[in-house]
């Protein structure tokens, strides 16, 4: 989170930083749950991709009630180390492993999630088409741990990059779950691609077992072409033509609140100062640019070297 003019203008990069939130994403988690009060009745829930820990902070304030014996459970997985949250259980570890999947359960007991969040993205290249193909593998990959751990008619939500393969992948959730729903939360600025895919009472297939062996939606190079030749017939590709899916988008967020893609002028405080701008609330414990920040506190530049 730095500090740049447009991001002190950010409205959301702002109250995040008066709310206490590690990052602006927290809202967007706020207002996918005002709009589809996925939190109702929650209480084993799992983070995929969670770092820096936005989207736990919001799910530790939101269902772990003051004085309650039992509170819900919270899982937050991520490769990299993220720093402590109360009340939040933290694993540091891969989502494509089958032994990720098993410590998830442990924690509860024998039982299953009733919530699994991810708002995992890669980091972008600027070529779409590379963005769009590896989002939509990372959220495949949350979707097969998700069959290890949620329980049957819980709810998935993952970040989702909305271009021309969206059918597709709305046709493999649809396969898991009842309802199946592409939303955008108003703190998502509207010049991004970004979404977020609210699956909903999970569903699987009659005898289906869940494995981290297979990848999922896997097709053969040669199954592919046949459906390229025969794509003027209906019959050959269920996703194109009359039968081709459209897929629900939603507006999430007070329409009226504010827009994430506007700046607005920075508040001026009571006793006539200009606005100071504030440090994150959690910097980040191993940023990639961690060499240059030693080199730099040994006095590394001044010397000559």
């Amino acid at each position: 989170m730095g500090k740049s003019s447009k991001d002190k203008r950010d409205i959301y990069y702002r109250l995040a930083k008066e709310n206490g939130y590690r990052a602006r994403s927290a809202f967007k988690l706020l207002q996918i749950n005002e709009h589809f009060n996925i939190f109702k009745d929650v209480r084993n829930v799992v983070d995929l991709c969670a770092a820096p820990g936005s989207w736990s902070q919001v799910l530790s304030q939101q269902l772990i009630k003051e004085g309650d014996q039992h509170p819900p459970k919270i899982i937050a997985v991520d490769l990299q180390a993220m720093a402590p949250l109360p009340g939040v259980i933290q694993y540091q570890g891969d989502i494509t492993k089958t032994s990720t999947a098993e410590k998830i359960i442990s924690h509860f007991q024998g039982g299953l999630a009733d919530l699994v969040v991810c708002d995992g993205a890669p980091d972008v290249t600027g070529l779409h088409d590379m963005d769009e193909y590896i989002q939509a593998q990372l959220l495949l990959a949350a979707l097969n741990i998700t069959t290890h751990i949620l329980r049957t008619g819980g709810t998935f939500v993952a970040k989702i990059f909305r271009g021309k393969d969206i059918t597709l992948l709305y046709a493999q959730l649809k396969l898991f779950f009842k309802t199946v729903t592409c939303s955008k939360p108003r703190s998502s600025r509207n010049s991004s691609v970004e979404a977020f895919i609210v699956c909903q009472d999970y569903s699987p297939p009659e005898g289906y077992v869940p494995s981290m062996v297979n990848p999922m939606m896997d097709l053969s190079y040669s199954m592919h072409l046949l459906l390229t030749i025969l794509t003027l017939k209906d019959e050959a590709n269920p996703l194109v033509g009359p039968n081709r899916m459209i897929v629900p988008f939603i507006a999430c967020g007070d329409l009226e609140g504010f827009d994430s893609d506007m700046t607005y002028p920075l508040p001026v405080l009571p006793d006539g100062s200009e606005y100071q701008s504030l440090e994150p609330h959690q910097a980040p414990i191993a940023p990639p640019y961690q060499t240059f920040l030693d080199l730099k506190r040994s006095n590394f530049f001044n010397k000559g070297v």
